[in-house]
């Protein structure tokens, strides 16, 4: 019994177990020599009872290392320790598409096209290599977090010792996607992985399988005889097409190669993308994710969603409220009709104003209302400001002109300034003054009375 810190050929050791299935278990690892994460599946004692299926697996483990693509997991080794038999892989971040159907119920179209045609591209570089896979189920197939997926698991259905197997969730989950010759013990081809291809798609696309039953047995039957349930109205008809050919009863009526596929689907998802980014719709990747969870595998089809569309003029229809937008514009044009406006305002609009409401709109929604012109001051206005501040210059500068004058002027009611009275009259002390010299004789008044004081002196050119 494996546990976590078991180490495998003194190189590999077990830290998680990760899934497990009829075939053994898949561990998180660590390579300890190189240091890096790994995937180590174990396979089930049972299987190594067939003295020739280790030997088998070996070979075709050394086949499937020979396979660069990156939609393919690498094989790094392979080995046995402890009768335990293990095989060494590329360790893929993300979540096996199961665990995405079984949490958003069902794809959309265009995101179930792209995993298809990515799946099919790997199973294209395996068939070239002759791989058949023999085991196409979303269990297998890993999404990393950008969107890219991996198929995993190559080749370990090939033992007889695989269909005897009865562990829960294995041989059901394998007879679910089986395709009609192998459940009539037909050899397994390339058409074979485009079968349950086929099914992987319906069931992104309808959240459910195509066929159901109690036992493995039942389920395979149906495969073979039964025509599987119509995919929902919802489904458009390119992509339904794509779908029923791939899981064709025939082999023959399928489509020619996994490569054909790849390339039919992803012309298929590139056209849907086109379309939703046209009809402004969102491009979700799974339609029903917000939905609560006993309902979310029933996404209501598009006739739900298309009668916005369908009725579009009733969604025009509400165009009807411009014209209380729009007339405001004229009154503005008219009135800087004589001023280069017009073209200013409309550039590269040879109609005027009149091309306003011929606005793209989006399919189903209602169109946004015009924004109202911006308002412009006009140059009247303009000058009249301006002389209005000029004037108002004008008369501040005339009062504080006529404040200054009015206190520098002598002999003012109410004004104390001094008065000044020139003498002719000449010294006496003999000094050689020239003749006609001024004096200055000035008269203060004392403050808080009448009387004033006489101050003589030379008064000086």
């Amino acid at each position: 019994m494996l546990s976590p810190g078991v180490q495998l050929g003194n190189r590999y050791r077990l830290d998680e177990r990760i899934a497990s299935g009829g075939m053994g278990d898949v561990w998180r690892g660590t390579d300890q020599v190189l240091g890096r994460t790994v995937a180590v599946k174990s396979l089930l004692p049972a299987l190594l009872d067939d003295p020739d299926f280790a030997e088998r697996f070996r070979g075709e483990a050394r086949t499937m290392a020979t396979i660069n693509h990156p939609g393919v997991v690498d094989v790094y080794d392979f080995g046995s320790d402890q009768q335990i038999a293990f095989l060494v892989m590329e360790y893929v971040e993300g979540d096996a598409l199961s665990a995405t159907l079984g949490r958003v119920g069902r794809l959309t179209p265009a995101r179930t096209m792209a995993l298809v045609a990515q799946a099919a591209d790997a199973l294209h570089a395996a068939h070239v290599k002759g791989i058949v896979h023999r085991d196409v189920k979303p269990g297998n197939l890993l999404v990393r977090p950008n969107g890219t997926l991996v198929l995993t698991d190559f080749g370990i259905a090939r033992s007889d010792l695989v269909a005897q197997l009865t562990a829960a969730g294995s041989v059901l989950g394998t007879a679910s996607y089986i395709s009609p010759e192998q459940a009539t013990g037909g050899v397994a081809t390339p058409a074979s992985d485009v079968y349950a291809l086929g099914v992987v798609a319906y069931q992104c696309l309808a959240g459910r399988r195509p066929f159901e039953g109690d036992n493995p047995l039942e389920i395979a039957m149906r495969h073979v005889q039964e025509t599987p349930r119509p995919l929902p109205a919802d489904i458009p008809p390119q992509v339904r097409a794509v779908v029923e050919r791939a899981m064709a009863k025939d082999p023959a009526a399928r489509w020619p190669s996994a490569a054909a596929l790849a390339g039919v689907a992803r012309q298929l998802k590139v056209q849907l993308s086109q379309a939703a980014r046209a009809s402004g719709r969102a491009n979700p990747v799974s339609a029903a994710p917000a939905s609560p969870a006993p309902g979310r595998a029933q996404v209501p089809p598009p006739s739900a969603a298309r009668p916005p569309v369908a009725h579009r003029p009733p969604a025009t229809a509400p165009q009807a409220p411009r014209p209380p937008v729009s007339p405001p514009r004229p009154p503005v044009v008219a009135h800087a009709s004589s001023a280069p406006r017009p073209p200013a305002a409309q550039p590269g609009r040879p109609h005027g104003p009149a091309t306003v409401p011929s606005a793209p709109t989006r399919p189903g929604y209602a169109p946004k209302p015009a924004p109202p012109p911006p308002r412009r001051r006009s140059r009247p206005g303009m000058v009249f400001l301006v002389i209005l501040l000029a004037v108002l210059v004008l008369v501040c500068s005339g009062v504080i002109s006529y404040n200054l004058r009015s206190s520098a002027l002598p002999g003012e009611p109410g004004t104390s300034a001094p008065r000044t009275v020139t003498s002719g009259a000449l010294r006496l002390d003999g000094r050689d003054d020239p003749a006609g010299t001024s004096y200055r004789r000035q008269q203060l008044p004392r403050p808080g009375g009448d009387v004033t004081t006489t101050s003589e002196g030379r008064q000086t050119r």
